[in-house]
């Protein structure tokens, strides 16, 4: 598939899809590994296939090593599985492969594109902004973006040479300052989840929580009862 071709099925997304209220996401991002060798998903499709039906989610694609092909049918699988699990799919940066899988939404790194900047791209679809600052994130939800992913806010081995986290003070005073969702990043366990909603978190985010660990069934039903008791 030809990057022209994306373009013209990106053009062709129109505003039938309805775009979720910001107050309505869920309260739980689930990151994909970004070790999927390919476009079958077999990871994610896999981990998905355990969630609850009774557990919303966001599912953010965070697959920077795929192809844009291989990127649009992973897109594409997610969104099929997705649509029978209540799970708000988001694909990291690339709204022009988002937007021609029909999925809810483009998730942005720190550095990448202002979000006002895709408003002319984005019909209905939310714009996630990560964020690693309090100044990073007042500009992104200036900018418009529609939820962030603030962190790390625990210890991280994988982002332990970035630096010390940046703790719950710093996450609270985040969430009190911007205006639109933030959900906690980096170290969060099924322990310490509900310290992040104290905090003023709207919800959690997690990678490895769901990739290194066994019991990944009794992890999103403990993480159920904590975010939503």
């Amino acid at each position: 598939m030809t990057m022209k071709t994306i373009q013209i099925a990106a053009e062709s997304h129109t505003d039938a899809t309805v775009e979720p209220s910001r107050s309505s996401l869920p309260r739980l991002c689930i990151v994909s590994s970004g070790r999927e060798p390919d476009s079958s998903g077999t990871m994610l499709l896999e981990l998905m296939e355990k969630l609850p039906a009774t557990l919303p989610c966001i599912v953010q694609i965070r697959e920077k090593q795929l192809a844009a092909a291989s990127l649009l049918n992973l897109s594409r699988r997610v969104k099929a599985m997705g649509e029978a699990s209540r799970a708000l799919i988001v694909l990291n940066e690339r709204i022009d492969i988002a937007a021609a899988a029909g999925l809810s939404g483009v998730h942005l790194p720190e550095s990448g594109c202002p979000p006002d900047k895709l408003s002319r791209l984005r019909h209905n679809m939310l714009i996630g902004k990560s964020a690693h600052s309090l100044e990073s994130a007042l500009d992104a939800d200036m900018l418009g973006a529609d939820y962030l992913i603030f962190g790390p806010v625990f210890d991280t081995p994988s982002k332990r040479r970035y630096g010390s986290p940046q703790g719950l003070d710093k996450l609270e005073a985040v969430c009190h300052a911007v205006g639109v969702p933030v959900f906690a990043i980096g170290g969060v366990t099924t322990e310490n989840a509900k310290r992040c909603l104290s905090a003023g978190a709207h919800g959690v985010a997690a990678l490895s929580l769901f990739y290194d660990n066994d019991n990944v069934s009794g992890i999103l039903t403990n993480l159920q009862r904590v975010l939503y008791r």
